[in-house]
């Protein structure tokens, strides 16, 4: 509720999903909000385009949702009513090896586990509490750490795990394909496997994996963005695209403004207006690596060895958990390893509608030190090939965005990190800086809300609603105990 005389206006800079979420929690509340795109569409990571074969949908950078379908947000907003509909694969995940086994990953987590033989009770062990629960987990994990848990045995249950290194981790289970399977899912964090922390990434995702799927949008991850835009319209907002703010000055003294924008970034938009200190923190913000993303058209499917990754929407590419850990370590040290991390999507088997004819659109991309300059294109196709051979023969066209190019396609994209910022010790705990309020930039009424806030990154909208929230908190326009809050 907005009190007479209080918050009446917003800008909101950035329209990716934490930019569009922010933008809908302060205009739940009677907020006018406005948002300035600098691109010709909404969206920010969440963004489809027809990048080689007419038709052909391809994802720009987030390609499978299960952060999405699971947000504590999200799911309250009633987003099919503006078009989005979830599809899943037959199969959510799958892992190969060179001996011909897979890793694989279904939702239901006593299929998953059956399939894994010995392995199986450890699994169930790892993730069965964590999946049913996964709502409560959800809810307290994805706001800042400061803050009193709802659900303190869920969350001490899956802290605990999330303290080891995912090294410790895999230590569960003895099948080499279970090992990678996991590895494979903690390598989303784009850090070292064998630092504390790292066991995190892994068991959140995994855990969402079983309660929800990784699905996809249907249409694209536009489809996200776009039902996110017309929620924001609805409740009385707009929406303005080719519109680059580059400072605070240029924004006409609204009474809030939420920075969907990497730290970077935010002291050159905020000058000297921003605090000596937190300046400071900004500038020492860490990146971690980059990706160089490929696209391809292919006629058919993919040849893999594995019958199960023929079903399988994510792939993770990379052998044993020791040859992913060994390729995250040098990407996270600067070095370009020869074989890297590479994730493969085959979203058309959950959503026909993005081919065309006989052509079907293939997402990929590898993991690469921040910054790379190289091109790291035939690695992919390589380890593509390495296990399915006679891949190269069905590629029909290409789309190749390097790092400096993902970070043109989205100035958040530091050195190409596409998580826009390192998941190193502190900054899984505590980022852009150490304090109690992550989102506050020092200056009354102005927020950070970009991924490289709490709960970091991910198409779920909840660094945009939490910023929301402390906005509405600090400036008096909401009160949490109101009726309907």
């Amino acid at each position: 509720m907005v009190q007479q005389g209080d918050v009446s206006t917003a800008v909101v800079v950035g329209s990716g999903p934490n930019g569009l979420a922010a933008a809908i929690r302060l205009a739940q509340e009677g907020v006018r909000v406005r948002v300035l795109e600098a691109g010709d569409t909404v969206g920010g990571g969440a963004r489809s385009s027809e990048h080689t074969v007419p038709g052909l949908v391809h994802d720009d950078c987030s390609a499978f949702h299960p952060m999405g379908v699971a947000s504590p947000f999200l799911r309250t907003l009633g987003l099919e009513d503006h078009g989005l509909r979830w599809r899943w694969p037959r199969i959510d995940l799958a892992h190969p090896l060179d001996s011909g086994a897979a890793g694989v990953m279904w939702r239901d987590i006593d299929r998953t586990a059956e399939a894994m033989s010995e392995d199986g009770r450890a699994w169930l062990r790892t993730f069965g509490h964590l999946s049913r629960s996964f709502d409560g987990l959800a809810e307290d994990v994805l706001r800042p750490v400061v803050r009193w848990p709802a659900h303190p045995v869920t969350l001490g249950a899956f802290g605990i795990g999330a303290l080891a290194p995912a090294s410790w981790t895999v230590r569960r289970w003895r099948r080499p394909q279970t090992r990678a399977l996991f590895g494979g899912v903690a390598a989303h964090a784009f850090s070292s496997l064998r630092t504390p922390m790292s066991s995190a990434v892994g068991l959140l995702l995994t855990a969402a994996g079983h309660a929800y799927g990784w699905p996809v949008a249907q249409g694209g991850s536009q489809a996200v963005a776009d039902a996110m835009a017309a929620k924001v319209a609805e409740l009385g907002g707009t929406i303005e695209t080719g519109v680059r703010a580059d400072s605070i000055e240029a924004l006409d003294a609204p009474d809030i403004v939420m920075l969907d924008v990497a730290p970077k970034a935010a002291v050159e938009f905020l000058g000297d207006r921003l605090p000596a200190g937190i300046a400071r923190a900004y500038r020492r913000y860490k990146y971690g690596p980059g990706a160089h993303k490929v696209d391809f058209a292919i006629e058919g499917g993919i040849p893999w060895t594995s019958e199960f990754c023929r079903e399988a929407g994510t792939l993770h590419l990379g052998g044993t958990f020791e040859e992913v850990a060994e390729a995250e370590g040098k990407t996270v040290r600067g070095i370009m390893p020869s074989r890297p991390f590479v994730l493969v999507g085959q979203q058309y088997l959950a959503d026909p509608s993005r081919s065309v004819g006989g052509i079907n659109p293939v997402w990929a991309y590898a993991h690469v030190p921040n910054g790379y300059r190289g091109d790291a294109t035939e690695a992919v196709i390589e380890q593509i090939e390495r296990f399915a051979p006679g891949f190269r023969r069905r590629i029909v066209a290409r789309h190749v965005r390097s790092v400096p190019q993902m970070e043109q396609y989205n100035p958040n994209y530091v050195g190409g990190d596409i998580s826009v910022g390192a998941n190193n010790v502190l900054q899984t705990a505590m980022r852009p800086r150490v304090g109690l309020n992550p989102y506050s930039t020092g200056i009354l009424g102005v927020y950070l809300c970009s991924s490289a806030t709490p709960p970091g990154a991910g198409v779920h909208g909840m660094c945009g609603y939490n910023a929301a929230e402390s906005a509405l908190r600090d400036l008096g326009v909401w009160d949490p105990a109101s009726p309907g809050a």
